[in-house]
């Protein structure tokens, strides 16, 4: 019998990890709920339909679909054999496949919207806390199955709501105290004004898929990829130019101004940038304009934001997001302006784990572990043990009358911080004993005052 396996960029996760996440997620959910945003969730699979086409070439390879149930019919047999052929060569076919994974949760939900946007109250602010699935290469900080924590505005065009978002991001990362990110933003009427300048608007997904590249492939095999999807070296010497501009937030746009300024689109880009970045500087975030920043996502329309982990951990993005002024429209839902941003659970939880940010407490479940010394005692210690967990306190009694020994080491692997032993003799004096794991501090008290004692 082989031994059991996962699929590769899947995991388990134990007691201590699920903590740890559900302190992250927990802190995100609080700060959504802060900012009016509302509780939504969307199914495991889509239509297939709903997703293909969505997320630009690049990301459209890395979409999981599933089988249609049925393939083993034998007297459909020659039919399915061609349709794989077809599949092979990444075509749909409904008989071999109408379903996939969902991607992200951003498509999903805009068709939510456009499902039910007769019976929305608009603006409409909703969080979203769900797993995604993507067919990549399983490394360092990407899974092929992960969670995403989404917030998005629909039915809006406020830039207010950009401002608000990258406050939320600032508010999740002060309350994890990842103090070293940083938060960049970048326009996509920005990356728009410099295609048309390069050779058209057609030239648009070429260069931001190759500009998306740039921290990881360097700015030569970028200039080298712009050269093989058909873009000549002047345009290429422009983009180079465009990618090298540096300096203050206000220095940057001065040279977007110099290089794209006579462009009504990157005029229009550059004044929005100008506005969030203005109405955002009260508040001393670390906020970077970015004009590397591209998203490779095809659906953005306006302001793009990406999270950047603290330099001194190896892992780039911990979130991203943007405007999407139109993306109802692919479900025949025009004119339904959004924007979000989305938070990445699993790089946060690894950046935390290295730079050791968890609190201490949060490994903690069971407060208190009631010694089992015996028939009548146990008896005792689970009516006291229910008392405590109708005043909220987290308890659970050892399940066999066992040494002291055997029981303080079950407590201590746990990370039980405190044991009530009540044993023959405090039975008889209706007492009980409570012993700090901690401190080692150990105290007798009154059975009667045990509801009043602060764990």
């Amino acid at each position: 019998m082989a031994k059991p396996s996962l699929p590769q960029g899947t995991r388990d996760f134990g007691p201590d990890v699920v903590r740890k996440r559900s302190y992250i997620l927990n802190i995100i959910k609080s700060v959504f709920e802060l900012y009016g945003f509302q509780p939504l969730e969307t199914p495991a699979m889509e239509n297939i339909e709903t997703l293909m086409g969505k997320y630009g070439e690049e990301g459209d390879k890395l979409i999981f679909k599933i089988l249609n149930n049925g393939l083993d019919n034998p007297e459909k047999e020659k039919q399915i054999r061609e349709d794989f052929e077809k599949v092979l060569q990444g075509k749909n076919v409904k008989g071999i496949t109408e379903r996939a994974l969902k991607y992200d949760l951003t498509i999903p939900f805009a068709r939510y919207v456009a499902m039910n946007h007769s019976h929305l109250t608009f603006p409409f602010k909703r969080y979203q806390v769900q797993p995604v699935w993507r067919a990549d290469r399983p490394q360092k900080g990407r899974y092929r199955e992960f969670y995403q924590c989404d917030a998005d505005v629909v039915g809006s065009n406020a830039l207010l709501n950009e401002a608000e978002l990258a406050s939320i991001y600032h508010e999740v990362f002060s309350r994890l105290k990842l103090d070293g990110y940083e938060l960049r933003i970048n326009h996509r009427k920005i990356l728009t004004a410099l295609a048309k300048t390069c050779g058209g608007i057609d030239k648009m997904m070429d260069i931001t898929i190759a500009i998306d590249k740039l921290d990881k492939i360097g700015i030569i095999k970028v200039k080298e990829e712009l050269t093989q999807r058909g873009l000549t070296t002047e345009q290429v010497n422009i983009i180079e130019k465009y990618l090298n501009i540096n300096g203050t937030n206000d220095e940057i746009l001065n040279s977007l101004l110099e290089i794209i300024g006579k462009s009504e689109i990157g005029k229009k880009g550059i004044e929005q940038v100008s506005f969030v970045l203005a109405n955002l500087q009260p508040q001393h975030l670390n906020l970077k304009l970015d004009p590397t920043l591209a998203r490779g996502l095809n659906y953005y329309t306006g302001i793009i934001f990406e999270a950047k982990a603290p330099a001194e951990v190896k892992m780039g993005s911990i979130g991203g997001g943007g405007r999407y002024d139109d993306l109802t429209g692919l479900f025949g839902v025009p004119n339904i302006p959004g924007v979000g941003i989305s938070f990445g659970v699993d790089r946060i939880y690894d950046v935390m784990e290295e730079l050791n940010l968890f609190p201490p407490d949060v490994h903690i479940g069971t407060q208190v572990l009631f010694f089992n010394l015996g028939e009548a005692e146990s008896t005792a210690s689970f009516f006291l043990m229910q008392q405590l967990r109708q005043k909220g306190v987290r308890c659970e009694l050892y399940h066999e009358s066992a040494k002291f020994d055997k029981q303080f080491k079950y407590a201590e692997k746990k990370n039980i911080p405190f044991v009530i032993i009540l044993g023959e003799k405090e039975l008889k004096e209706s007492t009980c004993n409570i012993k700090n794991l901690t401190t080692g501090m150990q105290q007798t008290i009154p059975t009667a005052d045990l509801l009043k004692h602060q764990f």
